[in-house]
């Protein structure tokens, strides 16, 4: 049985991988590419190569995401180091390019590598003014007033699983969201 095209792509793209990473480590840390890294992962996402379209690669800084251990003056109970930062990296990555160009929404993002420093995050994003994103019955969502700055709501994939929302359960309180409980009067 033959195998799919992607699967070989993807294969050509894991083997170069090291020699890109260490190029991307020297560029900027938001930057607009021509075309995605993993054009099967990215049709999957929902990308079309068509006007529109934008694709962003991102780097991130892994790692220090707790607070640092108080040295001195507290008794040991007080001495827990917490999450500061309650999102997934890849929110983090859309939530960055979303800051750099804010004439565009983000319709979805994917991991493409890390190394010993950093990760490595290709974000899809639309023009919501162009005509071809307008006309497109799949994509005129998108355009609607009510979807604007979505990552910053955490309403992109890597937001909704950040905050808990792709499984329901009796058990964990997350609908409609943490500090409703309080608001509604229980």
């Amino acid at each position: 049985m033959a195998k799919p095209a992607y699967s070989y792509i993807k294969q050509n793209i894991k083997e170069s991988l090291k020699e890109k990473l260490i190029a991307w480590r020297k560029s900027n840390a938001i930057v607009r590419i021509n075309k995605p890294t993993d054009i099967g992962r990215a049709r999957t996402l929902g990308y079309k190569d068509k006007k529109g379209f934008v694709i962003v690669r991102v780097r991130l800084k892994r790692g220090g995401r707790k607070r640092p251990k108080p040295g001195k003056g507290r008794r040991s109970k007080r001495q827990t180091t917490r999450k500061i930062l309650k999102m997934n990296y890849r929110w983090v990555a859309e939530s960055r390019a979303q800051r750099k160009f804010k004439n565009l929404e983000v319709l979805n993002s994917y991991k493409i590598g890390k190394d010993g420093k950093h990760y490595f995050f290709e974000v899809i994003m639309l023009d919501p003014n162009k005509p071809e994103i307008k006309k497109d019955k799949n994509l005129a969502w998108i355009t609607k007033p009510e979807n604007k700055r979505r990552v910053f709501r955490g309403l992109t994939s890597a937001g909704k699983k950040s905050r808990g929302l792709r499984k329901k359960s009796r058990k964990l309180k997350t609908r409609p969201s943490i500090r409703a409980r309080g608001r509604k009067g229980k």
